[in-house]
């Protein structure tokens, strides 16, 4: 048998002087390079679509022996990083996505440098994580008693809060965790409620915690798209009549498709009435109570029993960074904490901890996520990002009155905070053409680089949209968006190209 100490050891660290001092300078040419595209991202295109001779040179497996590092940085730099998705140019407003930031980034690099597996034990990862989350409970008026953990987005925060509203349910039932036999004998009564306008993340989450998709209410919105207030009152009246339990309201704070907030006072007062759990998806929405002037918009979010949202969006921490705050940390850690005895805390040492962020969520490894949410916040403060949210605001508004005095542009639909549906007008055509006419502008728009914008419908109508969550807009782009816009549905409509 070889003596396994006769063979070679290897590993990914450099080996010599030279080596090491190579890496040293091409981490300072890489981050040079960040710095020069962030300074000056607004002179290159929104988005790009990628060639097709790049898409074909990333088909196949990659090469089993390696390849040199600058073949694969020059490869990154060349097929990579010019085919962004458009949010980080201050012309990036699709979808709802933040802008992120040089510092950011920067921060990304020192976490993955540390490659700390945040599930708990006693790092300084741990104790970044918690002031950030009582940094956020201060800022979102939640109780410094609440429990909270960071995730990958407002999706999973918003899973976590709906299996703390789940499990709290059946427990009141059953005495019974939702386990096999608490879902069993309470699970299929039980009954969620949230609006048409709500995320689909919402419904994702129903199925995912073994709830049938009959499970959750769909309820009406009003002409301001929030959700209807006497209509959830009927539709938990007669599911309770009909045997069902309530067991929670879902409401939004900035719904995706026009930017809507529910009335989350009265939603509150409801649940407290009913007996039922309020959770909030404020995934970009609840950062508005940031701003002293815009918390208003907002107010009863902080009476919620959970509340998702996101620091990627409007706090522009780079993706990926959510957070969801409980009330009771009880029922938060109800659904996730499972004893195992490799996990157990200990008196001493590197387990000597009372709780592990893995208990108040699904994931056990967990990435250092906190760090880049804990420099934004440490140099920034809550006062400047709540000033930004502000500034986003006042551009929003900015733009609709451009739109509102061009006479070929339609605003279908403006949320209160920073949500606007638009298309461009052109009397004549029926319905199903102008529908047409304005997908097709909507590429012509993407395609041309100048601006990243997406799309929805409104009343049925299809319309383009955009989310201006962005701290590197100015005031010119608003300006030159209207104008750009204009002129490339004045060339379609003159070109005749309607389909």
């Amino acid at each position: 048998m070889t003596d396994p100490t006769s063979l070679p050891e290897e590993t990914l660290d450099p080996t010599t002087p030279e080596e090491w001092e190579a890496l040293r300078a091409l981490g300072h040419q890489m981050v040079d390079q960040v710095v020069a595209f962030h300074r000056q991202v607004g002179e290159g295109p929104a988005w790009q679509p990628v060639p097709a001779d790049v898409r074909g040179r990333f088909q196949g497996p990659l090469p089993s022996g390696g390849a040199p590092v600058d073949e694969t940085v020059d490869r990154f730099w060349a097929d990579v990083f010019p085919y962004h998705l458009g949010n980080v140019h201050p012309r990036g407003w699709g979808w709802v996505n933040g802008t992120g930031s040089t510092l950011g980034a920067l921060a990304d690099l020192m976490a993955s440098s540390m490659n700390v597996n945040c599930a708990g034990a006693d790092t300084a990862a741990r104790y970044v994580e918690e002031q950030v989350l009582d940094t956020l409970k201060h800022a979102m008026g939640w109780p410094a008693s609440g429990s909270g953990i960071l995730t990958s987005g407002a999706s999973l925060a918003n899973l976590i809060g709906l299996a703390a509203a789940r499990d709290r349910a059946v427990h009141r039932l059953t005495g019974l965790d939702a386990g096999a036999a608490g879902l069993l004998e309470a699970g299929a009564r039980l009954t969620f409620y949230t609006s048409a306008s709500a995320h689909n993340s919402v419904d994702r989450a129903i199925r995912l915690l073994g709830l049938g998709t009959d499970q959750l209410r769909r309820v009406p919105v009003d002409d301001a798209w929030r959700m209807d207030l006497q209509a959830l009152r009927d539709a938990i009246a007669q599911d309770r009549e009909a045997g069902a339990v309530p067991a929670a309201i879902v409401g939004t704070a900035g719904t995706v498709d026009q930017g809507a907030i529910d009335p989350l006072d009265a939603l509150a007062d409801l649940a407290a009435e009913q007996g039922m759990w309020l959770h909030v998806d404020g995934a970009f929405g609840a950062v508005a109570a940031l701003s002293p002037a815009l918390r208003p918009l907002v107010s009863g979010m902080e009476r919620a029993d959970s509340l998702a949202f996101d620091l990627h969006k409007w706090m522009h921490v780079p993706i990926e960074a959510g957070c969801v705050l409980v009330r009771d940390p009880a029922h938060h850690k109800r659904p996730f904490a499972a004893p195992a005895a490799y996990l157990a805390p200990l008196a001493r040492g590197l387990a000597a901890v009372d709780d592990w962020f893995f208990e108040f969520g699904p994931q056990l490894t967990r990435g250092f996520r906190a760090l880049k949410s804990w420099f934004f916040l440490m140099h920034h403060g809550t006062d400047k990002l709540g000033r930004l949210v502000e500034q986003n605001v006042r551009q929003t508004q900015r733009l609709a009155a451009l739109m509102d005095a061009h006479p070929r542009l339609e605003i279908l639909a403006r949320g209160p905070l920073c949500v606007l549906c638009f298309r461009y007008r052109a009397p004549g055509m029926d319905p199903a053409t102008l529908d047409r006419f304005n997908q097709e502008l909507l590429g012509d728009l993407q395609e041309s680089g100048r601006a990243q914008v997406t799309a929805t419908r409104v009343g049925g109508s299809f319309t383009l949209r955009l989310a201006l969550t962005n701290h590197r807009t100015r005031h010119s782009d608003l300006t030159g968006f209207v104008e750009d816009l204009v002129a490339l549905g004045d060339r379609r409509k003159a070109g005749g190209a309607l389909a």
